[in-house]
Parts: C-alpha cells; sequence; structure tokens
C-alpha cells in the first residue's frame, strides 16, 4: 500500500504523478532494496528496469515525475534513489491503520509482518460481532464498530483496511468516512462508494485467480492445438 505525497515544483505548486506511475514505485523501490542488499551501490536504468521488470523507458519517464536523479554515464545512486522514492511514498514515516473485520482474512493481515517494513503499523482492530469484541488478535484487542470513531480520532488514523463480506463493505466504508478515514483498502468482494477527497485501492483476490484460471485454460488450448 502507497500513500503519495505531492511533489513540488520550484514555484511551490504540486505537480501530479499519473496513478500508473504511482503504482510502479513500490515495485522500483523493491528493487532497489534488492539491489541495496548486494551491495550494489549505483546501477543504469536498464539495470533498474531489469531487475523491476519494466521497460527501461517507462522507467525513466517514471521518475522524471520525481526529479532528475540518475547521472549521465554513471546512472542512479542507489542509496539516495531509495531515499527518494520512499519518500514520495510515505515510507519515510509510519502509518498508523485500521482493519475492520476480523475474519479469517482480518487476522492474516494483522499478523503480516511485511506491513511494519514498509512503515505501515496495524494501530487498531475493529468488527461488529460481538463474539470476536475483546478478543486478542496478533497482540491487539478487538474493539466494537461502534468505538471506530473515537479509535480513529484518539490515535490520528488515516488508513482504514475493509475485511468484512462484501454485505457489509458499503456500511463500513460509510463509517469509516464519518470516522475521518481519507484512504481505504477494501479486499471485500464489493465496489463501494465514497466522496471526493478518500482514495480507495480495491484488492480482489478472486478475480485475481480467475484472471489466472483464464491464463492457464488458453496455455491449455495452445498445448492442445499444438499437440493436434
Amino acid at each position: 500500500m502507497t500513500i503519495l505525497r505531492s511533489p513540488r515544483l520550484d514555484d511551490g505548486t504540486a505537480r501530479g504523478i499519473p496513478d500508473a506511475t504511482v503504482a510502479r514505485l513500490p515495485i522500483y523501490l523493491r528493487a532497489l532494496n534488492a539491489l541495496t542488499e548486494r551491495g550494489v551501490s549505483t546501477c543504469s536504468s536498464n539495470e533498474l528496469a531489469e531487475n523491476a521488470g519494466v521497460n527501461p523507458a517507462k522507467l525513466r519517464k517514471d521518475l522524471s515525475y520525481l526529479g532528475s536523479y540518475g547521472t549521465r554515464g554513471v546512472g542512479y545512486d542507489v542509496e539516495y534513489l531509495r531515499y527518494q522514492i520512499a519518500r514520495e511514498i510515505g515510507q519515510t514515516q509510519d502509518w498508523d491503520v485500521v482493519i475492520v473485520g476480523v475474519g479469517n482474512l482480518g487476522s492474516a493481515l494483522s499478523a503480516y509482518q511485511g506491513f511494519s517494513t514498509r512503515g505501515i503499523r496495524v494501530a487498531a482492530l475493529v468488527d461488529a460481532d460481538p463474539r470476536r469484541i475483546g478478543t486478542t488478535i496478533s497482540g491487539q484487542t478487538v474493539s466494537s464498530l461502534d468505538d471506530l470513531g473515537a479509535i480513529v480520532s484518539e490515535r490520528n488514523i488515516s488508513i482504514g483496511i475493509i475485511a468484512t463480506p462484501g454485505t457489509a463493505a458499503q456500511e463500513v466504508a460509510d463509517r469509516l468516512v464519518a470516522a475521518g478515514i481519507t484512504s481505504i483498502l477494501n479486499f471485500a468482494p464489493a465496489l463501494v462508494q465514497v466522496p471526493d477527497g478518500v482514495d480507495v485501492r480495491k484488492v480482489d483476490l478472486s478475480i485475481e485467480l480467475q484472471i489466472l484460471a483464464y491464463h492457464e485454460q488458453r496455455k491449455a488450448g495452445t498445448d492442445k492445438v499444438v499437440n493436434a
């Protein structure tokens, strides 16, 4: 998950970065982290693009939105570029999130160690089921959905994760917005409507698996034609 801080031009005005570029910045950061672990201090755009699995021209275009960090004939300073990308996507500070819905998926998300290494901290777990309220999951006590507003306010949380069944997703989104949440990651199998100024990212695991199944079917069909 990324939180993009709008960079500034020399005149102080905000500069927009395309959503597609924003989506690739964490991939570049992951590639840079891997290069650092291998002891690489500088790399060319071609080398970075290969490690990130993207076209070099696309990578150069993406990085141009952040500024000019490469040196002709030398390439990129890996550590410096790491910092600049991390700064742009909000990973130079910690972000508290609240997870609403602590069933199988919500519980798994609360235990995911990868969040902490990316500046994301699960600060609260919330559920509407009385049987779950008061229980402890991943070292945190599950709070009632009715306490959401107070939790968001007291802990200054701006990001919410919806991990509920699809039928409850819109109500939860409404409550998150009313509580002051301005960014939502939606794992529920449903679309949610939010006001302007609230960002929503949807993750539908079943759709991703269906896409993979489609490709598997096409590969199987191709094999049958070739073998015929």
